[in-house]
């Protein structure tokens, strides 16, 4: 099949590392990297023979080549992105957490999103702890899920220290609405160490049904689904149960991309990113 055109809106640490994950990508081809001020991430778009444009979204919306767009803004202007970005017949996938379209989580509920055009990818932390409170979930049946993300200092750019509270209110409504628990809640911590630690999560639920072989089973199962594309995935510990109250620590090392390997927590929603919109490009463009 000829690859899919798609662009990036959002020059940053995030974007750039997407493009690097488009360029990787058999059915992804990077046409556009776009922002609203010169900076070192148009620079290397450039440099890598990519259009450009410091015009924000107008570029894109005229492009009819472009198929899929990346929206690696912020949530406040991703509200305002995603009205025109669908007027343009765009697909898009959210990498903010402003949750105007569907949450997606790939191992969990991609296959069941078929006709959506906008695609929330919840967040870093979300996309390292629903999967894990899904696979206790419907093991266990959660009646509360708490997730501790805790990641680097200097992994967590202006965009995510400006979104921190959307973070937290859209990881928590993720545990519920995919993740399976009655009630979520959702902690991140930036932690200043040196050497930069890497992304570590924390998932605490509460079960009705303590089966520690039936939650072990599922979790590994879900482990080896995330690894098929954050091949950093890991378990840090085995499932632990405590009366009612399950644990399970997970950690992700990024694959280096572009950014250092301490930087899981950007390396992940990237991942799943580029999983949905392979997905999207072989099944609504495919020939």
């Amino acid at each position: 099949m000829n690859k899919v055109k798609v662009a990036i809106i959002g020059p940053g640490n995030i974007g750039t590392d997407l493009m690097y994950k488009v360029m990787k990508n058999d059915y992804l081809e990077m046409k556009m990297m776009v922002g609203i001020v010169e900076s070192e991430g148009i620079k290397r778009a450039q440099s890598l023979g990519f259009e450009t444009s410091l015009n924000g979204i107008e570029d894109i919306i005229k492009d009819d080549e472009i198929k899929i767009v990346f929206d690696a803004t912020s949530a406040k202007a991703h509200m305002k992105n995603a009205p025109l970005l669908k007027a343009a017949n765009k697909i898009v996938l959210d990498m903010t957490p402003a949750a105007v379209g569907s949450y997606v989580v790939p191992c969990v509920n991609l296959d069941q999103l078929t006709d959506e055009d906008n695609f929330n990818m919840v967040t870093c932390g979300g996309q390292a702890t629903v999967p894990i409170a899904y696979a206790i979930h419907r093991a266990a049946e959660s009646e509360y899920t708490e997730i501790v993300s805790c990641i680097s200092s200097k992994s967590a750019g202006p965009g995510t220290r400006a979104n921190i509270d959307e973070f937290t209110e859209t990881t928590s409504n993720a545990l519920e609405k995919i993740g399976g628990a009655k009630k979520g809640k959702a902690i991140i911590i930036l932690n200043p160490a040196e050497p930069p630690i890497i992304m570590t999560n924390t998932i605490y639920s509460i079960v009705k049904n303590p089966d520690l072989e039936k939650i072990t089973a599922s979790v590994h199962d879900i482990v080896k689904q995330i690894q098929k594309y954050v091949p950093g995935y890991r378990l840090r510990t085995e499932p632990m149960i405590s009366g009612n109250k399950v644990t399970v620590i997970v950690e992700v090392e990024g694959a280096g991309d572009f950014l250092p390997t301490y930087s899981g927590n950007l390396d992940i929603i990237n991942s799943a990113a580029i999983e949905v919109a392979e997905k999207i490009a072989k099944e609504r463009f495919g020939k």
